[in-house]
């Protein structure tokens, strides 16, 4: 228990002025992964060999034994490194890139390469997400963090073994699990000079000792966000979150085992949409009234965003083992209740914002039952076979302004009138499939995997402007996908393996365009065909040294049909029909377009001593698109996306586009806003200051390579860069208590992530025969990376933790 009780108390500690990290492959201390059980050899008692256990094949194995790549991240991790915020996993696993949209509706992830954008993707992502098990969207997982037993990210096509198949990998999110036999639990508070209230905590009660219990958890956490503040004065950036979960076990046999949780999010904030001055990195564009500069942290929005986010999970599963072998049935319910704004209002021209209102509600219901053996038939095979079912619905309702006014000089201008129209958007999808894995084992050394999933899938969506169905567009489409793996150990320590697999989705269709006469051109751009990958994969797991040493490294290729990109930055200028006529509108539009994606990743750890270690991950992904037609922005008809200084004309864009309403443009560029090198380096030494007191120092340094971020947009590359978080801290060796300060970019780095084309304001002219104008301001959208933080952390713990 020791290394699990240091593991539990740093779990929320806010570690301070440090450098460690372990990194995800070389994690200290292995979580239960779906209620197995985890080894950890010596994480803080100096033994030489760490073992992760992880279920990445739906049963309990050494991560250094899967053919594939997966890095873990232990609740050991979560507490060294101060992790509150779920996206800033993506800090210790190079390549992985967390992002929640910035109106509240949902979030996203990225790896290998190619984008995703909930959005206008809809409900199937390139990476899936799992809670305990089930699937989930990302918007729920990427709020807040606490009491999380571990994070597997499995890289590669996804699909022939759990839920649903995705192209990118997989993010299973395993819980804290109650124990039934001790008492426990523990406290965590943490504070730091930016804002931030973070107290988070646990308890565990044995109700009948062995045989039932529950688990109570809960985190109160206040924070002022990305600290971006409105240029005119205001009120302060705010985001308050309170979750609560409540887990319970009852194990009356040894052949059966029921768990069940239920879990509630409510988060309330006010946002700003930060802005920077054109002029930053166009010398040619005209000045700003007030000049804004990246690292400002400064909005041209006059109110703050209005946001509120509920969300209820209830997750339940049932375990029977008999002869040997296991039957599994896990089931999941959540809802979603998403209220936000979007300002209308982003030139500024008008005083005053003129928001457009959206209320989401989604739910989605999930069952799967699963039949697969516990002890290995014949000596040499395991099997997992099973059902998969879930039905999404996804009711969105929007209130869309459009303003009518004049202007009362070259840069501002008064309104008239604002016409509101009622938007309604209706979406379910239900997926159902069989699946099955055969595993041979031959001999003690090779093993042959390979899977089956056949998927039936349907969906049915509507559009409503106005109170009138405008269009309506569905899919019922069947397929099969595969994957399969060889590996060989050459010996005990040294693992060669290969493996090969496919990914289905069906084709997405795109909110956002409420035009009412959408062109054919248009609604080739909203609603796409279905993408199909195939994925080839070699690579080497190592453990050298006597285990002190570990070296993994993996090649892979990737090749996608109809892979939907999303047009970046704010999207493409084209010609929305409103009940008012005519306007410019932007919107982010997606292409059908062919993909392929080559990459290399690694990891390499390494115990210097027993008291210090190393860590270092990296990941190259490089995604292109080979001659795929893409919405763009081509005013001058050559086919090739133009550099956009100000907003188009409507006559500009009737003259460039006619009855297309939209451009369109052949391109072979990056499928891939993220930079396609990224790497993690991490250390810690630990030592005893007494028998009853420990201290430790530990880093951590992420790399960022350069990137195009939008290729079509000359101004938003990003150059290179690196954030170093550091901690230190004393604690007691068996993990009753902590004591932790940290620095999280310590260096104060400011590096601008993205960059929109110049906001701009579209509106009917009062005063010109209520003509379509639009205003382009001297100002773009800018998002940078985190400020820094100095805080501290306290935590205690007792029992089981």
């Amino acid at each position: 228990m020791r290394g699990f009780s240091v593991a539990l108390l740093c779990s929320s500690s806010m570690a301070g002025l440090t450098a460690l990290v372990s990194a995800p492959a070389a994690a200290q201390e292995a979580a239960p992964a779906a209620g197995s059980a985890a080894v950890s050899l010596g994480a803080e008692t100096g033994a030489s060999t760490d073992v992760i256990i992880v279920q990445a094949r739906r049963r309990d194995e050494d991560i250094q034994q899967v053919p594939a790549v997966i890095d873990a991240v232990t609740a050991d991790q979560v507490a060294k490194l101060n992790i509150r915020d779920f996206k800033d996993v993506a800090a210790i696993v190079p390549g992985l890139q967390l992002t929640t949209e910035t109106n509240g509706t949902g979030g996203n992830a990225r790896l290998r390469g190619v984008n995703f954008d909930i959005t206008a993707s809809g409900n199937n992502p390139t990476v899936e997400f799992y809670f305990n098990d089930a699937p989930i969207t990302a918007g729920v997982i990427l709020q807040q963090m606490y009491d999380i037993g571990q994070i597997e990210v499995q890289r590669g096509p996804q699909g022939t073994l759990r839920g649903r198949a995705a192209p990118s990998g997989s993010i299973t999110v395993t819980t804290k699990k109650p124990d039934l036999y001790s008492v426990g639990g523990f406290v965590s508070s943490t504070a730091n000079d930016i804002g931030t209230i973070n107290v988070q905590g646990a308890v565990n009660l044995p109700v009948i000792e062995g045989i039932a219990a529950i688990r109570i958890a809960g985190v109160w956490d206040e924070n002022e966000g990305d600290r971006v503040r409105p240029i005119g004065g205001g009120r302060d950036p705010f985001s308050r979150t309170k979750s609560g979960r409540v887990s319970a076990l009852v194990q009356p046999t040894d052949w059966l085992r029921l768990e069940g949780l239920y879990q509630r999010l409510d988060r309330q904030a006010y946002t700003y949409d930060q802005v920077a001055s054109f002029s930053e990195v166009n010398p040619d564009a005209p000045a700003s009234p007030v000049y804004i500069d990246s690292s400002d942290r400064l909005s041209s929005q006059e109110a703050a965003r209005p946001i509120r986010q509920i969300y209820d999970i209830y997750n339940w599963r049932s375990e029977i083992s008999l002869l040997g072998q296991v039957l599994i049935y896990q089931g999941q319910h959540y809802t979603q209740k998403i209220s936000s704004t979007a300002n209308q209002d982003t030139g500024n021209f008008f005083p005053g914002d003129v928001n457009q209102l959206t209320y989401s509600h989604p739910s989605s219901t999930s069952h799967e039952v699963r039949l697969q053996n516990d002890s290995r038939v014949l000596g040499m095979l395991d099997y997992v076979v099973g059902y998969f079912d879930n039905k999404n619905d996804a009711p969105t309702e929007l209130v869309r302004p459009t303003i009518i006014g004049y202007p009362t000089s070259a840069t501002t201008g008064a309104i008239a009138a604002v016409v509101n129209t009622d938007v309604g958007r209706t979406g379910s999808s239900h997926e159902k499939s069989v699946f099955g894995n055969l595993t041979a084992h031959i001999g003690e050394s090779t093993e042959i995997s390979g899977g089956l999933r056949h998927i039936d899938y349907t969906s049915n969506n509507g559009l409503y402007v106005g109170g009138s169905l405008i269009s309506t567009d569905g899919q019922d489409a069947k397929k099969w996908i595969y994957s399969a793996s060889v590996k060989h150990n050459f010996t005990p320590d040294l693992m060669i393996y290969a493996s090969t697999g496919s990914s289905w989705r069906p084709g997405i269709n795109v909110v956002g365009d409420f035009s009412l006469a959408q062109s054919a051109l248009e609604q080739s751009f909203l609603n796409l065909p279905a993408e199909t990958s195939k994925s080839y994969e070699i690579g080497l797991k190592s453990t050298l040294m006597d285990g002190r040493a570990r070296f993994n490294l993996t090649a892979f290729h990737q090749k996608f049909s109809n892979y939907p990109y999303r047009v970046g930055g704010q999207g493409v200028y084209y010609i929305e029909t409103t009940s008012s006529g005519q306007q410019v509108s932007q919107f982010n539009f997606v292409g059908a377009v062919p993909v392929e994606v080559n990459g290399v990743e690694g990891d390499a750890t390494f115990d210097v001593t027993p008291n210090w270690k190393l860590g270092v991950t990296a990941s190259y992904s490089l995604g292109k698109i080979k001659n795929g037609t893409i919405p763009c922005n081509d005013l001058n008809g050559d086919g090739v996306p133009d550099v956009i200084t100000s907003a188009p004309t409507l006559a500009q864009l009737q003259t460039a586009y006619g009855a297309n309403n939209v451009g369109s443009c052949q391109v072979s560029q990056r499928s891939g806003f993220q930079s396609p090198f990224s790497a993690t380096l991490t250390t810690e030494y630990h030592y005893a200051v007494s028998a009853k007191v420990d201290a430790y120092l530990r880093g951590l340094f992420s790399f960022n390579g350069k990137s195009q971020t939008d290729p079509t947009n000359i101004y938003d590359n990003v150059g290179a860069y690196g954030l170093l978080n550091v901690f230190t801290g004393i604690r007691d060796p068996e993990g009753a208590w902590e004591v932790s300060l940290f620095a999280k970019n310590l260096l104060d780095t400011t590096k601008t992530l993205t960059r929109t084309d110049p906001l701009f304001t579209s509106y009917r002219n009062a005063a010109a025969r209520f003509a379509a104008t639009t205003y382009t301001s001297t100002y773009t959208g800018v998002t940078v990376t985190a400020p820094r933080e100095f805080g501290i952390n306290v935590r205690y713990a007792f029992g089981s933790r």
